[in-house]
């Protein structure tokens, strides 16, 4: 059986509990070393076989499951964040499939939600947005025509830009080319929930120059949009008094 099993964020004790049980439950851990936090790693047994596989190419990673099936082990697959965020699964599970292996996911925070849980950030504020878009510019890995930089920024909602650092001048260019002012708050959050974490409140128009001041170049999110200064928003329906739910009617005639 092989789990794929979301790390978290970073911090340490940001793994879901039934992550941690797994972890303590796998006789082989294959994890994203470049990325996962290692402390993670003493929730395994003595005996556990480990595995980086930021050291390893797909076909390496396959055969290491392939043997732990084999010998009727149990292998965890610790990615990062949560596993269906830029996760790279999807190539995995396929050749499971074809293999006859049988899989699960286990969920985890994705860095969007521990950079707002640092920045006490939240995205869908009423009046400001109801939506986040997350996304990434393209790299080595391409990004579809019509999921553009400049298409998402005509929505003005909040967005989470991941894996984009190294390229902070033309994305500041393209999310102005897509209809945010130069001055939209935005932040550039370093390792969030990690120890050494660092993050930074701008705009949008200076965050190569933030990235530049504090030595950021990689490891880095970017959030863009009104809800950053968590102004002029209108409070929640769902609290107000004359509004009714299943469990409390409204308070009419109140002064």
């Amino acid at each position: 059986m092989v789990y794929f099993v979301g790390a978290g964020t970073g911090a340490v004790d940001l793994i879901t509990v039934r992550g941690m049980r797994l972890l303590e439950q796998a006789d082989v851990i294959i994890y994203a070393g470049s990325l996962v936090n290692p402390e993670l790693l003493k929730y395994a047994k003595k005996e556990c076989e480990v595995h980086n596989s930021a050291r390893m190419t797909l076909e390496e990673v396959l055969d290491v499951m392939k043997k732990a099936e084999k010998e009727e082990k149990v292998t965890v697959r610790l990615h990062t964040g949560d596993p269906s965020v830029y996760g790279a699964i999807r190539e995995q599970m396929d050749e499971l499939d074809r293999l006859g292996i049988v899989y699960e996911s286990c969920p985890g925070v994705s860095a969007c939600f521990g950079a707002a849980a640092s920045l006490n950030l939240e995205y869908t504020l009423p009046g400001i947005s109801q939506s986040l878009i997350i996304t990434r510019m393209e790299g080595k890995t391409g990004v579809p025509e019509k999921e553009t930089i400049e298409s998402f920024a005509a929505h003005q909602a909040s967005m989470a830009i991941y894996l984009s650092t190294g390229m902070l001048e033309e994305l500041s260019r393209r999310l102005i080319a897509g209809g945010y002012s130069e001055k939209t708050p935005a932040a550039l959050v370093y390792k969030a929930t990690w120890p050494d974490e660092e993050a930074y409140i701008c705009t949008v128009d200076t965050l190569k120059e933030t990235a530049q001041t504090h030595g950021i170049t990689k490891t880095a999110l970017v959030l863009v949009g009104d809800v950053i200064t968590h102004q002029n928003y209108r409070k929640s329906r769902l609290y107000a008094e004359d509004f009714s739910t299943e469990f409390r009617e409204a308070k009419t005639g109140r002064k």
